[in-house]
């Protein structure tokens, strides 16, 4: 069997209203919530197989560079969707400006940046 990503965790200011806009923007679940280390409180939101660990430390740090510029920076979370145009229309209803559209092989994509200040890259191949 070849490996598959089962779940990323980082950090975010609520984890609670995070897991919200996912689950209106691409119709994910809440999978487990409850308190974390360090004091700190986690949601799992995705599917039955993956999903993403949305993490908030009892006393949150502001990022303070672009995560392109640093070694071992998040970049960005790429999601695969089957109906970009429906997806666009989440993003923007949850208060996100999609940017950087693109039509490209084999598909076609946009990126927008979430109120963490965490880029997402929504992707839908032909």
């Amino acid at each position: 069997m070849m490996a598959t990503l089962e779940h990323t965790n980082f950090t975010v200011r609520n984890p609670q209203a995070t897991a919200a806009w996912m689950q209106d923007v691409f119709g994910w679940k809440t999978r487990w919530e409850g308190p974390a280390i360090a004091g700190g409180y986690t949601v799992h939101v995705g599917s039955t197989h993956t999903y993403l660990a949305l993490y908030a430390p009892a006393d949150p740090k502001p990022a303070g560079e672009s995560s392109y510029d640093t070694i071992g920076g998040l970049n960005h979370v790429g999601v695969l969707v089957e109906d970009i145009d429906a997806t666009e229309a989440k993003v923007r209803a949850a208060g996100f400006e999609p940017h950087n559209h693109a039509d490209y092989e084999p598909g076609r994509r946009f990126y927008f940046d979430d109120d963490n200040g965490i880029e997402f890259e929504v992707v839908q191949y032909d």
